[in-house]
């Protein structure tokens, strides 16, 4: 295995690239205080139970759904006063997305991570935005994009002198609707910066129900376990008490109630992928 050198921190206590893992938990999008509050405590309690560190995830605005018609928001402030209260309720660092850089310094002042959608990991200017806000920045790899090439995203954070900074692997795309995790991007990627697993949205099929993305989130299990025995440093999975009544990614949604015994397994290949992490052949 191929270990960086830099870790992440997120939070006093709560670094990513340490030897314990990082959990990205959620709903994929800001519903409601109650919705959020509802998931937050239940896989805070699971997350410790089971030996990872939480960070609580809902993105505040999903600017790049299919169709236009589509949930996005419930507006900016409202889904930043929702984040905010969950962090201060539950005592946990927070993470959203930001899709331009305007955004960057008001979202910094509510959440601790600022993530970067895969389809902007280019973009210069917001990945330079982000760095300058001190915030720790998380950037989801390009489903165009080779691992390798990761290494520019995340020279261009740290120039702004914020060595805070992550990757994340959600598969690249093979045909139309269709992604494909290579678990050989995890350890090359791990070379620039730590490695956060998107576990549900590598089972996400975009745009493969007509107007909305569909999944297949029987195959999340398979796919976890796989990511979890390289031994990378965290995990980003979205949830929900009922998928099919989400307003966003219902398809890839992990049940609420599965939640739990999923960390389980989860920390158990992850353990087992440390263990063998410098095992080599050359």
């Amino acid at each position: 295995m191929i270990r960086n050198t830099q870790p992440m921190q997120i939070r006093e206590g709560i670094v990513l690239g340490s030897e314990k893992p990082v959990l990205f938990s959620g709903p994929c999008a800001v519903e409601s205080f109650d919705i959020c509050i509802e998931i937050g405590t239940k896989v805070k309690a699971w997350a410790e139970a089971h030996g990872f560190s939480y960070v609580f995830k809902a993105s505040f605005d999903k600017a790049n759904r299919t169709s236009s018609g589509s949930f996005r928001s419930i507006g900016m402030d409202k889904s930043l006063e929702v984040l905010q209260r969950v962090g201060k309720t539950l005592d946990v660092p927070l993470v959203t997305d930001i899709h331009e850089s305007y955004q960057a310094a008001e979202v910094a002042e509510v959440v601790d991570v600022l993530q970067i959608p895969a389809f902007l990991c280019r973009q210069t200017d917001l990945l330079l935005a982000a760095g300058n806000t001190g915030k720790a920045v998380k950037i989801k790899r390009g489903q165009f994009m080779a691992p390798e090439d990761m290494q520019y995203a995340v020279t261009k954070v740290r120039s702004t002198g914020n060595e805070n900074v992550c990757l994340t692997e959600r598969g690249f795309s093979l045909g139309y609707h269709n992604l494909v995790v290579d678990m050989r991007g995890l350890p090359i990627m791990r070379q620039f910066a730590p490695v956060v697993f998107d576990i549900t949205h590598s089972v996400q099929q975009p745009g493969g129900q007509g107007g909305t993305s569909g999944g297949q989130r029987e195959f999340a299990p398979i796919l976890a376990r796989a990511a979890a025995s390289t031994g990378i440093d965290g995990f980003f999975i979205e949830t929900h008490p009922e998928p099919a009544k989400a307003l966003s990614d219902g398809p890839n949604l992990i049940p609420l109630h599965r939640m739990g015994d999923f960390l389980g397994m989860l920390k158990e290949a992850w353990t087992l992928g440390r263990k063998y992490q410098d095992f080599n052949v050359l």
